[in-house]
């Protein structure tokens, strides 16, 4: 098998399977990593980051924007998937054809040929920031994958089973990694724990999370 090296100095594979249908691809955003963060730039400048609240009135720790024909967002009234930017009344930016070229590659490396995103949903968290355990269950089509891609700080993924208290196994992530999963792992849970203190050569002191769906 292939082998990472990473600056730790730890060998990680370059291909892991975390669970049927859900594959872990290290370092396969960086053949798109220019044109990836150039038209970050363009989206966030566009759409900026905002600390979005959850039903329950919990400000969420992630800053978030969208890109694509529908962007997730989440208030008081519930989460959903929206064609406006609740913010400005205006679409959301359209999706940069590197992160639909990006995204469409990656599923198909994990064995999900095809796959189109009409939604991404971009996270930045800073030192600090995490992500609860949660289902992306607001989509309409299940048969379609999740693909999340890591930008700057690393991270520990946690992944773990259709009900919450399935047992979670932890993945470090890192700067150009891309997480697919689907199929009969298409509903399980996963988050990410807080994000240590830390900077990186290209985004500094911050993480960027691009997460691609089929969301209509």
């Amino acid at each position: 098998m292939t082998e990472l090296l990473e600056a730790t100095g730890i060998m990680l594979p370059a291909r892991e399977d975390m669970a049927p249908g859900a594959v872990l691809l290290r370092g396969r955003a960086l053949v798109l990593e220019a044109d990836i963060l150039s038209a970050l730039a363009s989206v966030t400048a566009a759409a900026p980051f905002r600390h979005m609240t959850t039903p329950g009135g919990y400000v969420m720790s992630a800053a978030m924007t969208n890109c694509g024909a529908a962007g997730w967002v989440t208030d008081r009234t519930g989460y959903r998937y929206a064609a406006v930017d609740p913010e400005t009344g205006q679409p959301w930016p359209a999706m940069p054809e590197s992160f639909r070229r990006l995204a469409n590659e990656a599923a198909a490396d994990a064995g999900y040929a095809g796959f189109m995103p009409d939604s991404c949903l971009i996270n930045r968290y800073l030192p600090g920031a995490r992500l609860s355990l949660h289902q992306d269950k607001d989509e309409r089509d299940f048969t379609q994958p999740i693909v999340s891609v890591s930008l700057g700080l690393p991270a520990t993924f946690q992944f773990g089973g259709r009900r919450r208290a399935d047992p979670v196994a932890r993945y470090p992530l890192r700067h150009g990694d891309i997480a697919v999963w689907g199929g009969p792992s298409r509903l399980f849970h996963h988050g990410v724990l807080a994000i240590k203190e830390g900077g990186h050569a290209r985004l500094g002191r911050q993480r960027i999370n691009l997460t691609f769906r089929a969301a209509l």
